[in-house]
């Protein structure tokens, strides 16, 4: 059997790829694996994501690819897909996901507090940037977007004191060493589904059994959760909306929090239930923070 790999083609999203075809490859005898570039709207403008409506920027060229048939299989980063997918197109597996966390990145940062008063800290995330702000008013947060490299650059290069950045994407392509410091989850929740892989087919796909093998059960029932969160809030994937799901002896568990850009205010919910109702734990805990003001929260953004 012969698959086509649809994938980005920044270099992150070409080591993802790989990493799928790899691992597929380990599995099944006689597949023959091809990985297509596609150039989505997210890497052909220097804009912002909020001026290019956020949603499915990085995701809708390759959700066409598949549909056209160009492409068998889109490697996404799943915390860019958008939670409503076209009825045509499935989420086939999620592989074990990375480390979840976010990080700061900057010349002799090693903490959040080496920083100095007003430093210049750059995200193009609402999520973070409220969240920065919640622990450090004084900094000024500059928007930013562009590949890891071009992103990291622009701390070096003392266009801004440091960048958030996730772990996950540095760690897939071996620059952990460019990290100067964590922040913790009791600080900065990440996004619904950071770190995790979102393998997209077309459900009658035949190649479907094949890739549905590399899923990873605990990985897919915490990002079910935190997906259906962000679904019920009806907010889309660079909202400031901060989620974690877990796994904790037989349940699963659920943080969740909306905060104002400026980071005012953050509304926090947490909840566990059985690892089997995911979506309903992501549901539930989006009505809790719908009590405390969450839709006026997300209106502002």
């Amino acid at each position: 059997m012969k698959l086509v790999i649809g994938s980005r083609g920044s270099q992150l999203a070409l080591v993802q790829a790989h990493e799928v075809r790899n691992r597929l490859l380990a599995l099944h005898d006689g597949l023959v694996i091809e990985i297509s570039i596609i150039r989505t709207a997210g890497d052909a403008t220097t804009g912002s994501l909020r001026s290019l409506g956020g949603t499915g920027v990085f995701t809708k060229a390759l959700e066409c690819a598949l549909l056209d048939g160009h492409i068998d299989l889109a490697v996404h980063s799943l915390k860019d897909l958008p939670t409503q997918m076209h009825p045509d197109l499935a989420l086939v597996a999620t592989p074990e996901r990375e480390d979840i966390r976010d990080a700061l990145v900057g010349p002799g940062i090693s903490s959040l507090s080496d920083l100095s008063d007003g430093a210049h800290v750059g995200t193009g995330s609402l999520r973070r940037r409220a969240q920065l702000k919640a622990l450090r008013p004084d900094l000024n947060i500059l928007d930013i977007r562009g590949n890891l490299d071009t992103r990291i650059d622009k701390a070096t290069c003392g266009e801004c004191d440091a960048v958030v950045l996730a772990v996950a994407g540095l760690n897939r392509l071996g620059w952990q060493e460019r990290i100067g410091c964590y922040l913790p989850l009791s600080q900065v929740l990440p996004a619904p589904g950071q770190g995790a892989l979102g393998l997209q087919m077309r459900p009658d796909h035949p190649g479907r059994p094949a890739v549905a093998a590399l899923n990873h059960a605990p990985t897919l029932a915490a990002v079910r959760a935190e997906r259906h969160l962000l679904h019920t809030l009806r907010a889309g994937c660079h909202a400031p909306v901060g989620a974690w799901g877990r796994i904790e002896g037989d349940l699963l568990a659920l943080d969740g929090l909306v905060g104002h850009p400026e980071g005012t205010q953050l509304l926090r919910a947490e909840l566990r239930t059985s690892r089997a109702c995911a979506e309903s734990l992501g549901a539930s805990l989006a009505d809790a923070l719908r009590t405390q003001g969450a839709d006026d929260l997300l209106q502002v953004s």
